[in-house]
């Protein structure tokens, strides 16, 4: 079983330098927490990102069913950081999230994952949710990268 979950942000990177650090982390699978898994940063768009990881030897897999809804997103843009977690804490009682929930569980049981999201700080987002709901299952800390 793997020494942790981690986390990755990559609104100040580049995917050069976010493959690098998930490379030199040990991380086998990228799980992609986006609900929208597009992105205006070259390279973060889920088509080229996943051929990106693939061509550096890792997995990718996009869980769709763990991103913000809209009003989430909203208000960590706006800065209200709590607001986004009550928001996506509700988001997470519902049926499609809890499978997707489960499936980054069973991912993370396996191999070193890394959740990724944009933003830098996993304090500001709702990947350090996921996070803390998959760390609990399985016993294990959350590295934020």
């Amino acid at each position: 079983m793997p020494a942790a979950v981690a986390t990755i942000g990559y609104e100040a990177k580049t995917q050069g330098e976010m493959i690098a650090q998930l490379k030199a982390a040990g991380v086998e699978t990228v799980v992609d927490v986006r609900a929208v898994a597009a992105s205006r940063r070259p390279g973060f768009s889920k088509t080229i990102l996943a051929a990106s990881l693939e061509a550096e030897g890792i997995g990718y897999e996009h869980l769709r069913g763990l991103g913000t809804p809209k009003a989430g997103r909203e208000a960590a843009r706006a800065g209200r950081t709590a607001e986004m977690r009550e928001i996506f804490e509700a988001h997470l009682a519902e049926p499609e999230a809890q499978v997707q929930l489960a499936r980054a569980t069973e991912l993370a049981r396996g191999r070193k994952i890394a959740l990724l999201c944009y933003e830098a700080a996993a304090c500001d987002c709702h990947r350090a949710i996921v996070a803390e709901r998959v760390c609990e299952a399985l016993d294990l800390p959350v590295k934020d990268l």
